[in-house]
């Protein structure tokens, strides 16, 4: 017998795979800061997921010793075990990286495509919705990112989204009244938001990041809620906004799919106004306009603009999307599928959604090993819409994974390859180096450190 099986080519012994290692690399502008993850077998395959963008690899380092010596074929039992360490936003990351990783060995155990882990295809492809990408400097008039819209509409891409928010007007415009509020409160929102992106970014040196204290005060004024900044736009910013998107949509056309993001921190009552004021621009969908915890103030505002409104990226589990899909609070989801709880959670909140008359789209800023595992899970995910794109300038972005679909994006359309797991055998770690985030560990390095933690994790007495 064993003379035979030494010319039969099998991809592993499912019933005998155990988890050996678990791994990460930091990415930087892979159009973010990406968290790559992989989790090695005592077969030699290797699964690969993703964690959230601009988020941390100890979110799933701590999660190691719970899967070691575990076969990760048993997605369902493993993702138990491990989903209670996992919160909204990037807290969700490393439950939802892992859990990616765990569909990939799976796939490839059996030498299926996780799409059909999932029970099949509803589509052949799932549609990509264009950002602008990550070379484009924010902000930008409406125009000017009508162009940058267009140029990636010629390139194939069938829907896009721009970003349009009134911080970012009252920058382009700062001697005209575009928003009011508490004295200097205002300045403070719009020079946070810009410095958040210099302490969230490892390649800028500490002297200009600021100090810790300086740090620590901008961290206050980013995090604090929508309502709770008291920022209010003027009859002059609704004017200009107007004007803003009016000259991007001539650009681009009326016909064409356009969403919008990062509209602003503004309370419930002003947001109305604004959205009342766009509903002539046919938007396919505004994205976050308060947070997505706030179930009855956007069951509120779904009830009194005709402009569709979405939400939900920061979201955790199904649990955490039930309240906004039972209320019919809005009428689209935009879960992540790296922070959200992975691919099977994805498809269950889908169709959670589904039954509550909700439809979904996924948001999507990571490498193509998120953007593989969000295919499959479109396709076979029946109200799913279309999924983000958020690099369409790095040329290197498909060269990232090996043995993969080249590009992987198509006709503005991703076609999950019915090869086995997410559908590419490795990860490239020439590209991968030339692009690991500056200041981090090495590519792969061991986390040992992290193999005998324990603790009393039953959550019942």
């Amino acid at each position: 017998m064993e003379d035979l099986l030494q010319y039969v080519r099998t991809p592993s012994y499912p019933s005998a795979l155990k988890i050996t290692d678990i791994r990460f690399a930091d990415l930087y502008q892979a159009p973010m800061h990406c968290i790559l993850v992989r989790i090695d077998t005592n077969q030699g395959i290797s699964g690969f997921g993703e964690l959230r963008d601009f988020g941390s690899r100890t979110y799933g380092e701590i999660l190691k010793s719970r899967l070691l010596g575990e076969n990760p074929c048993n997605i369902n039992k493993l993702f138990k075990r491990i989903r209670q360490f996992g919160g909204p936003g990037r807290q969700g990351g490393g439950v939802s990286g892992i859990e990616i990783a765990l569909c990939d060995l799976a796939g490839k155990a059996y030498g299926i495509p996780v799409y059909q882990m999932l029970g099949g295809k509803f589509r052949d492809a799932v549609r990509v919705y264009c950002d602008m990408g990550r070379h484009v400097k924010l902000p930008l008039s409406g125009a000017a990112m009508g162009r940058e819209l267009k140029r990636h509409l010629d390139d194939g891409f069938t829907m896009v989204k721009c970003i349009l928010g009134v911080e970012g007007l009252q920058t382009l415009y700062p001697d005209e009244p575009i928003l009011s509020g508490l004295p200097g409160f205002t300045e403070q929102l719009v020079e946070a938001r810009r410095r958040h992106m210099l302490y969230t970014d490892a390649n800028y040196s500490a002297d200009l990041r600021g100090s810790l204290e300086e740090r620590n005060r901008m961290y206050t004024v980013f995090n604090t809620q929508h309502p709770y900044t008291f920022t209010r736009i003027t009859e002059h910013g609704l004017d200009r906004y107007e004007e803003e998107l009016s000259n991007l949509r001539e650009i681009i056309g009326y016909q064409v799919p356009l969403a919008i993001d990062h509209l602003g921190h503004m309370n419930l009552e002003d947001m109305v106004r604004l959205l009342r004021r766009l509903e002539k621009y046919n938007l396919a969908w505004v994205e976050d306009p308060l947070p997505c915890t706030f179930v009855q103030e956007y069951k509120k505002l779904t009830a009194m603009t005709c402009t569709p409104v979405a939400t939900g990226e920061d979201l955790y589990l199904k649990e955490g999307f039930y309240p906004l899909c039972s209320e019919r609070a809005v009428p689209i989801i935009h879960p992540d599928i790296c922070s959200c709880g992975g691919i099977f959670e994805m498809q269950r909140i889908g169709e959670m959604a589904q039954e509550n008359h909700v439809a979904m789209i996924a948001h999507m800023c990571e490498t193509p090993v998120a953007a593989l595992a969000t295919a499959h899970m479109g396709v076979a995910t029946e109200n799913l819409i279309a999924m983000e794109f958020n690099a369409p300038d790095d040329p290197w972005w498909n060269d990232l994974i090996v043995g993969g679909p080249s590009p992987v994006i198509q006709g503005g359309m991703i076609t999950p390859p019915d090869r086995p797991g997410l559908g590419f055998d490795n990860l490239n770690d020439e590209v991968l180096e030339a692009h690991r985030l500056p200041h981090s560990k090495p590519l792969w390095a061991s986390t040992d450190e992290w193999n005998t933690e324990y603790a009393n994790d039953r959550l019942w007495s």
